[in-house]
C-alpha cells in the first residue's frame, strides 16, 4: 500500500474507536490544570509517514506559507483543501466531541454563554454560514534553523477553544531540538512556559486562546500562545487539527 492509500485508508469507525478508547478523564483534567494535554500513539508510523509525505503533492493544499515572510518564525507550512484527506477528517471530527465537553464546560466557569454543537459536522456548518469556510487543517515543515513564534490560532468570529498538534517525525531520529512550547499569562504574573514531550505519533491536544483558573475570588481567564522551539538539525513535521475554518484572509498565523 503506497504513502497515498495509508493516508487515505482509516475508516471512520476506526479511528472513531481509536479517540474513544482514549483516556479522557486524565485528558481533561490536563487541560484544566495545565491548558495543554499529551495524548499518546494517537496516530501509527505508518500513518505518520503516509501523512508526511502529502507535503510535496499539491491537489491536497489550497495554501502555502513561508513564515519569515509574516514575521511568524522560520520554516513553511500548507493548509489542506476540502475534501481533506480521510485520516485527518477523521481525525478531526473524532476528536472534536470529547474536547467539546471540556470546551463548553470552561464556557461555563468563564460565565460565557456559548455552547458548541454535539457533532462537528454542525459546528463547520455554522462557520461557513458566517463567512469562515476556508479549511485550517494544516501539515508543518521545519528544518535546521526553523521556528514557529508564540501565537494563537484565531481565524474569525466563530473560534472552537482548543486544537491538536501530531508530531510525524521521531525525535532524536529525524530531528532534533523543537520542543512544542505553551506559554501561560495570568494577571498580574510573570508568564508560565509549559513544554511537551512528543514521541512520533503522539498529539497535544491545548487552548487556543483563554482558559479557565481557578483562584481565591472564583474563576477568571488567562491568555496562551504556543510555538515550536529551533530545530537543531534533520526535518520535522506536525500535523495541525484545527477545528473552526478560516474567513477568506486569516485574522493570524499558525
Amino acid at each position: 500500500m503506497n504513502m497515498i492509500m495509508v493516508a487515505q485508508a482509516a475508516s471512520a469507525d476506526s479511528v472513531a474507536r481509536r479517540v474513544s478508547g482514549l483516556d479522557w478523564k486524565t485528558i481533561a483534567s490536563e487541560l484544566n490544570d495545565f491548558g495543554c494535554a499529551r495524548i499518546e500513539t494517537l496516530m501509527t508510523p505508518e500513518e505518520c509517514r503516509a501523512i508526511a509525505a502529502l507535503y510535496s503533492q499539491e491537489q491536497h493544499f489550497r495554501s502555502r506559507i513561508h513564515m519569515a515572510r509574516h514575521g511568524f518564525g522560520k520554516g513553511e507550512y500548507r493548509y489542506f483543501r476540502y475534501p481533506l484527506p480521510d485520516l485527518v477528517g477523521e481525525l478531526r471530527s473524532a476528536l472534536y466531541p470529547p474536547l467539546r465537553a471540556v470546551a463548553n464546560a470552561w464556557n461555563d466557569r468563564m460565565g460565557m454563554a456559548r455552547r458548541y454543537p454535539p457533532q462537528h459536522a454542525d459546528f463547520v456548518r455554522e462557520c461557513h454560514r458566517h463567512g469562515q469556510s476556508r479549511p485550517t487543517p494544516l501539515l508543518l515543515q521545519y528544518v535546521a534553523g526553523d521556528f514557529n513564534c508564540l501565537h494563537q490560532d484565531l481565524y474569525g468570529d466563530l473560534v472552537f477553544p482548543l486544537q491538536a498538534a501530531i508530531l510525524l517525525s521521531e525525535p532524536g531520529r529525524d530531528f532534533t531540538g523543537g520542543e512544542f512550547v505553551i506559554a501561560e499569562q495570568r494577571p498580574r504574573m510573570q508568564s508560565r512556559a509549559e513544554v511537551v514531550p512528543l514521541r512520533r505519533g503522539d498529539a497535544v491536544a491545548f487552548a487556543v486562546h483563554n482558559r479557565p483558573v481557578k483562584g481565591s475570588r472564583g474563576e477568571y481567564r488567562v491568555n496562551l500562545r504556543h510555538g515550536v522551539s529551533r530545530i537543531r538539525s534533520g526535518m520535522r513535521h506536525t500535523l495541525g487539527i484545527i477545528f473552526h475554518d478560516a474567513k477568506e484572509i486569516p485574522s493570524i498565523n499558525k
